[in-house]
Parts: C-alpha cells; structure tokens; sequence
C-alpha cells in the first residue's frame, strides 16, 4: 500500500469518497417489508437501457482501483477499515464527504419504492459508516422526481450531526433549474443543506444532444456538457434570486469549463435580459457567489501556470479538493497543486473552502 505525505499537514478534507453496500442486502433491510418484496420481485428498474449491464469497459468492475478491493472480499468501498488503511490514514484525510451512487435510488421509474430506497441509502450511510467513522459525513440522498417524498426526507436528516448536504443527480427528466424542483431546493436552503450534484443521473434520453455516443471516450464529455446545462439552469431560471442562501457544489466535473460558460451567458444575458427578467444581475455574479467546484478529475494542462491562471478566474474560494475514492481515475492528494500555488491557497483549496461550504468545523 502506498504511503504518501500529506499535502496539509493539519488534515485534508476530501469531497468524494464512494461508499459501497458489501451486498444489496446490506440497504434492503432498512426497506419496509413491501418494498423488499418488489424489489425481490421486480429489481432495480432505472429510466435507462441496459440497467443491468455496463455498456463502457470503465464502468467495470464498480468503476474502481485494481488496489481498491478490500482482502476481506466485497467491492471496493464496503470496507470501512479498508478504506481507513488505504486512504483516510495514510492521505492524512481530516474530513470526507460520502457521495452514494450505488443503488441508484434516486433514478429508479418507480418513484414510490424509489423514495423508500433513498430513505434505506440514508439509513444505510448512517449506521454503516458514519455512526463508526467520525471522520465521515453523509450526503442526504433523495429522488428529486418525487418532491413531497424528498422535502420529507431532507427533513428526517437534516438534524443529524453526520449529514452535511443533500445530493442530486445533474441528468434527470429536465434541467435542474425548473420549477418541479424547487420544492427540492427550498427545503435544501431552509435546512441551510448545501447542495452536492455529483455526475450522475439517468433520464431515458440519449447522454448526448446529439444522440448515443458510440464510445466511451464520447460519453466522458458529454459529462462536463452536462453540468454546464445544469448550472446554466439553475442560474437562468432565476434559482438562485430565489433562494439567495443556497449554496451548490459541481462534484467530480472539473472546472476548465466555468469561465467559458459564465463568458458567454453574460453576453447573451446582455442581449436577452428581458426574457429572464427575475435575474437583476449579470450570469457570472450568480456563478461566483452561489457554486464551487470540486478538484476531481483535476484539469492537467501542459503548462502548470495554466491551471493557476484558471483557478484565478474561478477564485480560489470557490475550489474544493476531491479525490473520488476508491475509483480508477482517484486523484492523489500528494500530486495536486504541487507546483504553483501558495501555501495560503492549497490550505484553501484543500480544507478550508470546503469546511466553509459544509458548515463545519475541526477539533
């Protein structure tokens, strides 16, 4: 097992760490007896083809590390001691951030069991990680499809000292912004939850505007097209003149993508203000006030002072570090900014940015 230094020596907070059940059974007990039984019955039926296969070679096995498969058997991610050994200890991680995507509750077509199944997700999270772990927080999963379900549940957990946001998928039936959801949102802020939207998400639409890609390497961009509708949406709908204390956070998307796109909707904002007459200020305003942006997968141009350059535009309040353990494409912590950044802003980008946007603070 490698063993690196830790790039802040008083402990890193990491925003992505991928907790797996070690079987389904370990969530389907906290189901009431009549969803066991449909999901005994009936399965995971997502708003997606192929639910029960991977169509990209990466997706398997369970997205992760060859090094991630914990000895004690299950997949990677359903060890917690595991995860201490290879990752919370040794990457000197003082806080990390629980982003569930396995089952994936909240895409399932049916929205009553989906509901229950988020409910169990919670319950699971709970017990299994962060009543042992107090170096973990959880993330309130909810199915953003079913919003007097979700208000419900986002209040069931917002009191627990171990959750420390709601998250929802980017790609659902519409762009994240409308109106069906803002029920979602407002409970969010009225719990002062923070809002994690980690790439995720079926929909029964094609991943692409242009259709199904044919490769994999295809449907990797369209992820960061993806969280530019998203943001787009939310600014644009007027989300967040809305709701002026919410705060989002764009997780596993990277951020090269975030002064093109605030560019460009402040010019068409000049233009078209009167369309969307709820925005009193310019697009960017909207981006740098309300949403940060997590490292993972970090933008590696060839010249380094590149990627300085663009964390500047972005503000390095906004930069939160992710490492999206236990998957293949994990971000070291020990290679991250190692070059070009000051003390002051790897301590911000690091910890500080996040124990700010979480609400929470360190012995």
């Amino acid at each position: 097992m490698n063993q690196v230094s830790p790039p802040v020596m008083a402990g890193i907070v990491d925003c992505d760490i991928h907790p797996l059940p070690r079987s389904m059974g370990e969530v389907l007990q906290f189901l009431p007896e009549r969803w066991r039984g449909y999901a005994a019955e009936y399965g995971m039926q997502m708003r997606a083809p192929f639910p029960a296969a991977s169509t990209h070679p990466r997706m398997t096995p369970f997205t992760s590390r060859l090094d991630a498969w914990p000895p004690s058997g299950g997949p990677p991610g359903s060890d917690l001691d595991f995860m201490r050994a290879q990752h919370l200890d040794p990457n000197n991680v003082a806080l990390g951030i629980l982003q569930p995507l396995r089952p994936p509750a909240a895409s399932h077509r049916n929205l009553d069991f989906g509901a229950a199944l988020c409910t169990a997700v919670n319950q699971w999270q709970a017990e299994y990680f962060l009543a042992q772990e107090p170096r973990l927080r959880g993330s309130i999963v909810v199915h953003p499809e079913h919003p007097e379900a979700a208000v419900a549940e986002i209040a069931r957990w917002a009191r627990h000292p171990g959750f420390v946001q709601l998250t929802l998928p980017p790609r659902g039936s519409e762009p994240l912004g409308r109106r069906r959801y803002w029920p979602v949102l407002e409970a969010a802020a009225a719990h002062g939850l923070p809002v994690g939207l980690h790439v995720s998400g079926v929909s029964g639409h094609a991943v692409t505007a242009g259709g199904w890609p044919s490769y994999y390497i295809e449907e990797h961009q369209s992820l960061v097209a993806m969280m530019q509708a998203t943001v787009a949406s939310l600014v644009l709908e007027g989300v967040f003149e809305r709701l002026p204390t919410l705060k989002v956070a764009m997780v596993e998307a990277g951020f090269a993508w975030v002064p093109p796109l605030a560019g460009r909707m402040d010019r068409a904002w000049r233009r078209l203000k009167s369309e969307v007459p709820a925005l009193r200020r310019a697009p960017s305003e909207y981006l740098r006030e309300h949403i940060w942006y997590t490292t993972q997968p970090i933008d590696e141009p060839e010249r380094r002072e590149d990627l300085i350059d663009l964390i500047d535009q972005i503000g390095w309040d906004r930069v939160m570090f992710s490492t999206d353990y236990p998957h293949w494409d994990f971000d070291d912590p020990a290679h991250i900014l190692a070059s070009g950044a000051t003390a002051a802003q790897r301590q911000a980008v690091f910890r500080d940015n996040a124990l700010g946007f979480f609400g929470v603070t360190l012995p």
